[in-house]
């Protein structure tokens, strides 16, 4: 029993009084602003579910969610990172092994009496503990606590996929539905320009109409027969692009129909405004963090190499020189081996990873700063970004408005002869670059919803429950 008694001692002097060596955690301050210029108040947070309104949008995202790829891989690298951290705290308890085995010796016969066998067998089982490293000063634990760090910064790297694929796939829907109105409105474009076409080839054979009037009538025709094949394959390759994000060979026939351009029933408009100490929500800057906190944990790993280390092999069980009486009395047999390394000269390979460890830290802190410094670059040009599209979307829209009414004036004047084809033509070209600009303003304005919704972290009340069971070790 004194060896069992000497164990669990030691064990128990060794959990009173292990220790760390880490420097302790402190956040970085952020290198920007307290809050955006532009929007000194709270935001609010918005599950996906909650900001992208169109029932249709809300379909697709949940199909890229089960089978995008890129999000696949981001899932298995968080269970690959679980494994690694269960690898690592296991270090943390000794490890108990069952083993059995049989020892020949054969002697030489100079070395055996007379009448005596000169092969002997040795037979053995019991149960053992190799190496095992009482973690005096946290070197083992700052190993685990890395590892911790190191996993749950591959969480919020997969969370921060999941809200690029989001936004991903939001943007293509809404680039396949401005493509899918510019196709409508050069399908229209094309009609007119048919139609004048037509009546200006009736008018050229009837002698009221020059030649002049015929081509340019024609090089208008033309050019919107171009732009409408251009469109179609747009559109098509809009399409393309979405089953990429989705992952699935083809939309399923169930979906929701689609709308056309509309803020208010696509998405939901954003808070009016930001304070900047949000940004350390984005998933982002929290696995910079994370890589910064296993960087810290790493500096008490590099430290503890400078201490001594005690490790434990033993072992107990039985032990005979016939099998058959393996477990007979008197056959128990017992080893137990302590040792103790202290570091003498290593030719300063502890004192370069010391080094090593502390600067990797500065480079953690280094980046830790510049994704902060990046996402309130990101905000701040979203939130910029959105005041001066609601402006240009409403010129833009006025610009369609007058420009028509002068389309309209000119195909009346030219119908009644009293100005030639060319006024038309200008009236015509003015009015489809104003529709063009139109939709691809209301485009911009969407998706700059859509960037600085990601900007900000995106799903962050869905987040929430994500990041609890994120941080509880596995």
């Amino acid at each position: 029993m004194k060896p069992t008694l000497s164990l669990v001692a030691i064990a128990a002097t060794a959990a009173l009084a292990a220790c760390t060596l880490e420097p302790r955690y402190q956040r970085p301050d952020a290198p920007v602003a307290a809050a955006y210029p532009a929007a000194p108040a709270a935001a609010a947070d918005l599950g996906w579910r909650d900001f992208f309104a169109d029932a249709r949008l809300q379909k697709l995202i949940e199909i890229a969610l089960a089978n995008n790829r890129d999000l696949r891989v981001a899932v298995l690298n968080i269970e690959a990172a679980r494994a690694q951290y269960r690898i690592q705290r296991a270090d943390l308890l000794p490890a108990l092994d069952a083993s059995g085995y049989e020892t020949a010796q054969r002697s030489a016969d100079d070395f055996t009496a007379a009448g005596q066998p000169n092969t002997t067998h040795t037979y053995r089982a019991g149960l053992g503990i190799t190496a095992y490293e009482f973690d005096l000063f946290g070197r083992v634990r700052s190993l685990s606590r890395s590892a911790l760090q190191q996993y749950l910064g591959t969480e919020e790297t997969r969370r921060s996929t999941q809200i690029a694929l989001v936004a991903e796939v939001a943007n293509a829907y809404l680039s396949q539905l401005a493509d899918q109105a510019l196709l409508r409105m050069t399908e229209d474009t094309f009609a007119s320009r048919q139609s004048s076409y037509d009546l200006t080839r009736r008018s050229f054979e009837a002698g009221a109409a020059s030649a002049l009037d015929l081509r340019q009538a024609q090089t208008a025709l033309e050019t919107a027969r171009a732009n409408l094949a251009q469109y179609r394959r747009f559109v098509a390759l809009d399409q393309n692009a979405l089953l990429l994000l989705l992952g699935v060979p083809a939309l399923p026939a169930e979906l929701p129909p689609a709308r056309d351009l509309d803020t208010q029933q696509l998405l939901a408009e954003l808070p009016a405004g930001v304070p900047s100490e949000v940004l350390t929500r984005r998933p982002d800057v929290l696995a910079a963090e994370h890589s910064l906190m296993a960087a810290n944990a790493n500096i008490g790993a590099a430290r503890a190499a400078f201490f001594p280390r005690i490790t434990l092999t033993g072992s107990y069980g039985t032990m005979s020189t016939q099998f058959d009486g393996l477990f007979d009395s008197g056959t128990r047999a017992w080893s137990f081996t302590p040792t103790i390394t202290l570091p003498i000269f290593s030719g300063g390979a502890n004192l370069a990873n010391l080094d090593l460890a502390k600067t990797q830290k500065n480079i953690y802190v280094a980046r830790y700063e510049k994704a902060i410094q990046t996402a309130f670059r990101e905000v701040a040009d979203g939130l910029v970004a959105r005041g001066t599209l609601d402006e240009q979307l409403a010129a833009q829209q006025t610009l369609v408005e007058a420009t028509q009414a002068s389309y309209q004036l000119a195909d009346l004047r030219f119908r009644a002869g009293v100005d030639d084809y060319l006024a038309v033509l200008d009236a015509q070209r003015s009015l489809y670059a104003a529709q063009q600009s139109y939709i691809a303003t209301k485009l911009a304005r969407l998706q700059n919803l859509v960037t600085l919704y990601k900007a900000l972290g995106g799903g962050w009340d869905e987040r929430g429950a994500a990041q609890d069971t994120a941080r509880t070790a596995p």
